[in-house]
C-alpha cells in the first residue's frame, strides 16, 4: 500500500554533478546549475538529506496524459528516466534533456506503479528538439517525440499545450500542479515508481537566479519554494507544470542538492508554438459528434430540434447509436434516426411537459459506436432563459463531496453576453486556484472544471464566473464539503 504521503520527484536528471558538492544549501554565484543528466542515475551526498520534499499519491486517472520514459540500462526500476505528457494519438512532449540519456528510449503508458506490470509500451520513430536547445541551462529544453503506435490515451484525453496566446499562465502568483515518475526520496532507496503530484507556485524569475548559466525569464519559468519542498528529482525531467489546465512548463533543472526551486522550459511563447507545429493537425481514431445550434430554448409544453452532426474517424465509417442524458424531468428526447453511420446527421427533438421546470440544463449526447463511444453537449432552456446580453452560469451539480487533497470535478455551462465567455473561479481556503477544460467557451457551452480539495475538512464555497468580451459577468456558486 503507498504511503498517503511521499516525496514528489519532478527532475528527471541532468547531464552530471558540475560543481562540487553544496554543502550549506545556499546559492552562489558561481555555482553550477542543477547538475542533473537524464539518465535518472544522479547520487547526490548523504549530507544533502536535511529534509524530505513531499507531493501527493496521483493516477493515470487524473492526468489521463501523463506517461513514463525507459531506456535501456537505467538504474531505476524499469529503466525509468523522464517523463512526458501525452498530446496526441502518437505525440508526446518531454524535455529536450532527455534525448542525451544513454540506452534505447521507449515509453510505457497507462500505469500508476510502473512496477505492476501490463501498460502499453511504445518505441520511438522520431525524437525531435527545439532547433534551438543546446544544453538545459541554456533555454529551450523542450522536444515532441513520435511513437511507433498509437497511446491508447482514452477519450482523446490529451495534454493542452500553452503557446504564445497564453500570455498569463507564467504569471508569478498562480498556483501550478507537477506531476511525474521520478524519484520520491534523493537517492532512490524506496525505488518508487509510482505517478506523484505537488502543488508549485509561480515566482518571479529573480528567485532563480544565482545558479549556472542564470535563469532566463525568455524561456523558463521558476516555481516552487526556495528550500524545495517539495521539487523536482531525478527521474521527473519533462514532467508537465499545469497552470490553468494546459501545460506552460516541462520539468528542466534545480541546484545540485535540490533544496531549491524548480525550473521548467516555459511554454506560452514561441516554444509552445514550436510544440503546436510539431502536433499538427491529428486526427482521432474515432469518431466525433457535435451540436448544432448548441444552445436551444423552449418554453415548457412545447418541443424544440436540433441538429447532431458527426464525423468518422481514422478508422472510418460505423453504426453509431443516439442516446440524450441530462433531461429535465418531464422532458423526451427523440433522435430521427436513432442510429446513424459516422458522417451522418441526424434531427434531435426535445419535448418538455406544461410541469418541466424552468432553467437551464446541459444535456449530454451520447453515440455508442463500434470501437468507442463518443458525447457533445446541447444547452437546453426551458422557459424565458437569459435575456439578450446577460450572461447566466449553470453548475451542475451544484455542490459536491471530496476527500482531503483530491480532485472534485462539475460541468460549467454559460449562456448569453457578446463574443467567447471566459471562465474563472475562486473561493477562500482553496489550495489553488479552480481550472477549467477549456478555460474560454461560446454562449451555450460547457467546460470541466477542476477543483483541487483543501486539507482541512469543511464546506468551501466557490464562486464561478463567466466574462463576455465585453466585460460583462455572470457568476453562480459551487459548494465543496471536504470529509
Amino acid at each position: 500500500m503507498k504511503r498517503p504521503h511521499r516525496i514528489l520527484g519532478l527532475l528527471a536528471t541532468g547531464l552530471a554533478v558540475l560543481s562540487a558538492p553544496l554543502l550549506d544549501g545556499t546559492a552562489q554565484a558561481t555555482e553550477t546549475p542543477v547538475a542533473v543528466a537524464p539518465t535518472g542515475d544522479v547520487h547526490i551526498p548523504p549530507s544533502m538529506r536535511a529534509q524530505f520534499y513531499h507531493g501527493q499519491d496521483s493516477s493515470v486517472a487524473e492526468f489521463p496524459f501523463i506517461i513514463a520514459g525507459l531506456r535501456e540500462g537505467g538504474s531505476r526500476p524499469q529503466g525509468q528516466t523522464c517523463t512526458g505528457s501525452v498530446v496526441a494519438p502518437r505525440k508526446i512532449l518531454i524535455a529536450a534533456h532527455c534525448k542525451a540519456a544513454e540506452g534505447k528510449k521507449t515509453f510505457l503508458y497507462g500505469l500508476d506503479d510502473l512496477n505492476a506490470g501490463g501498460g502499453t509500451r511504445l518505441g520511438v520513430v522520431s525524437y525531435d528538439t527545439h532547433p534551438k536547445y543546446v544544453n538545459f541551462d541554456q533555454g529551450y529544453d523542450v522536444a515532441v517525440v513520435t511513437t511507433d503506435a498509437d497511446i491508447p490515451v482514452p477519450n482523446g484525453q490529451y495534454a493542452k499545450v500553452a503557446t504564445s496566446a497564453d500570455t498569463e499562465l507564467n504569471k508569478p502568483g498562480k498556483n501550478g500542479v507537477g506531476v511525474g515518475y521520478g524519484k520520491k526520496d534523493f537517492n532512490d532507496d524506496s525505488r518508487d515508481v509510482t505517478v506523484d503530484k505537488a502543488t508549485l507556485p509561480i515566482r518571479e524569475g529573480s528567485n532563480c537566479q544565482g545558479v549556472g548559466a542564470g535563469f532566463q525569464d525568455a524561456t523558463m519559468i521558476c516555481a516552487g519554494y526556495s528550500n524545495g519542498d517539495p521539487t523536482i528529482l531525478p527521474g521527473d525531467s519533462g514532467g508537465p507544470l499545469i497552470v490553468d489546465g494546459k501545460v506552460v512548463g516541462v520539468a528542466s533543472w534545480s541546484r545540485s542538492d535540490f533544496k531549491w526551486y524548480s525550473v521548467y522550459g516555459r511554454l506560452n511563447n514561441d516554444m509552445g508554438d514550436w510544440v503546436a507545429e510539431q502536433i499538427g493537425n491529428v486526427g482521432s481514431d474515432s469518431f466525433t459528434l457535435g451540436v448544432s445550434p448548441a444552445s436551444v430554448q423552449v418554453d415548457p409544453g412545447r418541443y424544440i430540434s436540433t441538429s447532431v452532426t458527426s464525423k468518422a474517424g481514422k478508422n472510418g465509417a460505423e453504426k453509431v447509436d443516439l442516446t440524450a442524458s441530462g433531461l429535465p424531468s418531464g422532458a423526451k428526447a427523440t433522435f430521427q434516426p436513432a442510429s446513424i453511420t459516422s458522417g451522418d446527421t441526424a434531427k434531435l427533438t426535445i419535448e418538455t411537459a406544461a410541469s418541466t421546470p424552468e432553467g437551464a440544463y446541459p444535456v449530454t449526447i451520447s453515440g455508442k459506436g463500434t470501437t468507442d463511444t463518443a458525447t457533445a453537449k446541447l444547452t437546453l432552456t426551458v422557459g424565458k432563459g437569459t435575456p439578450t446580453g446577460d450572461v447566466k452560469v449553470t453548475v451542475t451539480p451544484g455542490s459536491g463531496t471530496a476527500g482531503a487533497g483530491s480532485f472534485s470535478t462539475v460541468t460549467v455551462s454559460a449562456t448569453g453576453g457578446t463574443g467567447s465567455l471566459r471562465l474563472s473561479a475562486s473561493g477562500s481556503g482553496l489550495p489553488i486556484s479552480p481550472f477549467f477544460n477549456p478555460q474560454t467557451i461560446s454562449s451555450g457551452g460547457s467546460s470541466a472544471m477542476q477543483v483541487f480539495a483543501p486539507f482541512q475538512a469543511g464546506n468551501y464555497p466557490i464562486t464561478v464566473t463567466a466574462t463576455d468580451a465585453s466585460g460583462k459577468s455572470g457568476s453562480a456558486t459551487y459548494t465543496l464539503t471536504v470529509r
